[in-house]
């Protein structure tokens, strides 16, 4: 189970954002189709009961790609074509058009459309929800400049600004490096001596021992912490009528040691459960 570490939090969205950002990539079906699926689709194919107006279900693989009482599929993979998904959403008939338009909804945009299409053109590869799939390491993406990656989520980055013609920024100077790498981990700028220390430490490894050292000070703890109290609204006041004081500052600081401590995000979890 991964740790709280700022890798687990920062690296793995940045791993997730690059890989997806790779333009040109078959649609992923976690990350293009399902969330068009829920969005567009599960009012009258979904999970609920109270508002499903049919037996075709768009949340499970099996009513997908079932055989229509009418005949025919709704989901033919490989054959955008043949599929009754593709002709209702592209359908100008105001009744064979999905979403209903005679029931408010609003058409697919295009770009919806196309993501379909290339979807099920590619196979209809189906996901289980991304909590419950193992994480698989991609492929590094082909880059022309590959002296220039230093690590494999370069290849991703290069190869998207590759794509889209932009050329690459200069490096950022050392003085640069410390104060943004202090600011994402502590929140907080390096003191002219760190700054000092860090000019002068000529070894291979002295951006890694300012990662490390930043990630062991209590600071980082603070840094990391701040984003999960305030999607928990923590507030040493009621913020209600007199906005009178309430004690969660016990709460606050075992968030911040957790963090610190590098405890297991499931025992996180687990323990922040049990105190509620």
């Amino acid at each position: 189970m991964g740790r709280i570490r700022g890798g687990f939090f920062w690296g793995a969205s940045l791993v997730l954002f690059v890989v997806g950002a790779v333009h040109g990539a078959a649609p992923d079906f976690s990350r293009d189709i399902r969330p068009i699926l829920s969005g567009r689709c599960f009012t009258c194919h979904g999970p609920d009961d109270a508002t499903r107006t049919s037996k075709l279900r768009f949340d499970r693989e099996e009513s997908a790609f079932a055989e229509l009482a009418s005949g025919g599929f709704v989901i033919v993979r490989g054959k955008p074509e043949e599929s009754e998904l593709i002709r209702r959403v592209k359908s100008d008939d105001p009744v064979k058009r999905m979403p209903p338009q005679y029931m408010g909804h609003a058409a697919l945009q295009p770009d919806e459309i196309e993501k379909l299409e290339a979807w099920i053109r590619a196979g209809a590869p189906w996901q289980s929800h991304w909590s419950f799939a193992t994480p698989t390491r991609p492929a590094e993406a082909a880059v022309e400049r590959a002296g220039w990656t230093r690590n494999p989520i370069d290849s991703f980055v290069l190869a998207r600004l590759e794509e889209e013609g932009i050329e690459l920024s200069a490096e950022a100077d050392r003085a640069t490096l410390i104060r943004r790498v202090s600011l994402d981990l502590t929140g907080l700028p390096p003191t002219p001596t760190e700054v000092d220390a860090f000019l002068s430490d000529s070894s291979t490894d002295a951006y890694e021992k300012v990662v490390n050292r930043l990630l062991a000070s209590p600071g980082y703890g603070e840094r990391m912490a701040f984003r999960w109290l305030d999607a928990a609204r923590y507030a040493d006041t009621n913020g209600y009528q007199n906005d009178q004081k309430r004690d969660m500052w016990r709460w606050r600081d075992w968030v911040i040691e957790a963090f610190n401590s590098n405890m297991p995000f499931d025992q996180f979890t687990i323990e922040q459960l049990a105190g509620d």
